[in-house]
């Protein structure tokens, strides 16, 4: 099948290559001598901001569970019947 697409060749370049096995890239006046440049910068910062901003939402969260905890323990804790009804309907209504 190789045979067939290649016309009797065999497997070969996909490209054009160069004798020093480097594709061959067109270069445009005025480009030589740039070279390529990634910057990270900005992505890794957004990165640590997100980081710093899930651990501050972590420690919220474990001192809210404890409080919760110590007031259901200590037996004074109410909830909101009207949140618990409403986040219950949907349920109910699904099943039915």
């Amino acid at each position: 099948m190789v045979d067939k697409i290649n016309g009797g060749k065999g497997f070969g370049p996909l490209g054009g290559i160069n004798r020093t096995g480097k594709p061959d890239v067109a270069k445009k006046s005025g480009e030589a001598g740039k070279a390529d440049r990634v910057d990270f910068s900005s992505a890794l910062q957004q990165a640590s901001k997100t980081q710093a901003t899930e651990a501050t939402q972590q420690s919220a969260r474990a001192e809210k569970l404890q409080a919760l905890k110590a007031q259901i323990e200590s037996g004074t804790y109410q909830p909101d019947l009207e949140k618990v009804a409403a986040s219950v309907l949907p349920f109910i209504m699904k099943d039915s």
